[in-house]
């Protein structure tokens, strides 16, 4: 099978995705399509209420569309229940956030271990996978600390390496760099742009014009549809 075949690792068809609110809806997305190929970076731009944290979700496996079909991998998730679609966002998605959550208690090693440990892999096996993913976002040297002990930039990292260690095969990141200064921000940036260019797919929310831009393709979402697409021809 070349490239060219390999099916999109994300397509979105018709989504919809509406709230009850008494005897009203709230339509948070109206038909949105949406076809993501493999190594490819995408950023997703709109204002307050757009639709693209909702949007997030369902991409994500965190929620399920009211209506429409959502693809993953050639898969069909949007049929799944609860169960399978826990088992989708531990094989197969890794989320960074504005807020890091990782657990205060553990050191940065330990924070990466988790989704292993949820996966039952082997001791051995994690240990080697964890300083790896650790060494990929240059905070190996860290691994003992707590996340109190680290900068946010730091922290980060850490949350990067725990979306990366499972090696998934879609890296969401929801205004990773919101709770960071601007040079720190720039530093993790240009860690996604790394991350990208060893082969991952990433997915990024953002509100903000100049991080949008480091994308290779930006999708801005208004009132709960596609608006448009820009090619950065990155």
């Amino acid at each position: 099978m070349t490239e060219s075949e390999i099916p999109a690792v994300i397509n979105a068809q018709n989504l919809w995705k509406v709230y009850p609110m008494g005897q009203q809806e709230v339509r948070a997305l109206c038909g949105v399509d949406l076809l993501v190929g493999k190594k490819e970076f995408v950023a997703i731009m709109g204002p307050s209420g757009s639709g693209k944290s909702t949007l997030m979700n369902l991409l994500g496996c965190l929620d399920t569309p009211t209506r429409g079909d959502y693809f993953l991998n050639g898969r069909q998730i949007s049929t799944m229940d609860d169960n399978d679609l826990a088992f989708i966002r531990n094989q197969e998605i890794g989320f960074v956030f504005q807020v890091f959550n990782l657990l205060s208690r553990a050191t940065a090693f330990h924070n990466v271990e988790l989704p292993l440990i949820y996966k039952g892999e082997r001791k051995w096996e994690r240990e080697e996978k964890v300083n790896q993913a650790l060494k990929m976002v240059e905070i190996f040297q860290r691994r003992n600390h707590r996340p109190s002990e680290l900068s946010g930039g730091e922290r980060q990292r850490v949350a990067i390496a725990r979306a990366l260690v499972n090696a998934p095969s879609l890296l969401l990141a929801d205004e990773p760099t919101g709770n960071l200064d601007s040079k720190t921000g720039d530093e993790i940036l240009n860690l996604f742009h790394k991350i990208h260019q060893d082969g991952n797919t990433i997915i990024m929310v953002t509100h903000d014009p100049e991080i949008a831009r480091q994308a290779q393709r930006i999708v801005y979402i208004k009132d709960g549809k596609v608006e448009r697409e820009e090619s950065q021809g990155g």
